[in-house]
């Protein structure tokens, strides 16, 4: 049985920390799953770690609902959320065709769209047409052009606007928020405003919950992790050396073993 919303906002009532991880595959998928982990994020974040662009810009709705497809194929009981990538929200009618083929065609429970006022209307049609929604605000990887890669709302008013951004998207239905590269004490006070699980990543400890890059924590993606993140293991290092003695021996003809 797959962990549902309810579950999760359950969590945040019982101030049960939340884990949340990130994957873009079938077997990746099988993994987090018989490890346990709760909600699984399709993230655009697939455009850099996965397809090899620089940003999340280039991901499309065909790159995400095939992604998407194989982690919740993979998957059978986290619940799985699938990024809408940039541009196919900017209407009504596209974000819910967008919705549609993400649940339908790909199999996810629930979409994350970024973004505080001017996608307000855009959640709140997305719930009463039955499709569970989570925002996102803070540093949001698809206005990266406009904003860089940094900590978002430092100051009085950007931090007013995150959190009047934060009510409102919970006003509209959202179930829940990932608040990405905010001050810590920010975070912690939308965390203590609003009654939906916040989910952090670079927003410090005092969120409901944390999400990490699968590539990121596995020692899989760059030579060093971001800040926000921890390798929790080397498991690029360990495919790099097995490649190397698969190399070796097959160099070396003692492998396959003669047959016998």
């Amino acid at each position: 049985m797959r962990t549902s919303i309810q579950a999760i906002q359950a969590m945040k009532a019982a101030k049960a920390p939340i884990a949340l991880l990130t994957a873009y595959d079938f077997t990746s998928a099988q993994i987090a799953d018989r490890a346990g982990v709760p909600v699984l994020l399709v993230g655009d974040s697939l455009g850099m770690v996965v397809l090899g662009h620089d940003t999340t810009l280039p991901v499309t709705l065909d790159d995400m609902v095939r992604h998407a497809g194989a982690v919740a194929r993979g998957s059978a009981s986290a619940l799985v959320i699938g990024d809408l990538p940039f541009l196919t929200y900017a209407s009504e009618a596209d974000a819910v065709f967008a919705a549609r083929r993400m649940m339908q065609e790909a199999g996810v429970q629930a979409v994350k769209l970024e973004g505080g006022a001017a996608i307000v209307p855009i959640v709140k049609r997305l719930v009463e047409l039955g499709v569970p929604v989570m925002g996102h605000l803070g540093y949001t990887p698809q206005s990266t052009m406009q904003i860089g890669i940094r900590v978002q709302a430092k100051d009085d008013a950007g931090a007013q606007t995150l959190i009047d951004d934060a009510l409102a998207l919970e006003a509209a239905g959202a179930f829940g928020i990932v608040l990405e590269l905010i001050p810590h004490a920010l975070a912690a006070e939308v965390t203590a405003r609003l009654t939906i699980p916040t989910i952090g990543i670079g927003a410090g400890p005092d969120c409901d919950g944390q999400v990490q890059v699968w590539h990121d924590i596995l020692g899989l993606y760059g030579d060093k992790p971001p800040r926000h993140a921890k390798r929790f293991a080397e498991i690029g290092q360990q495919i790099e050396n097995a490649l190397k003695s698969y190399l070796e021996e097959v160099g070396a003809k003692s492998f396959p073993p003669a047959k016998r």
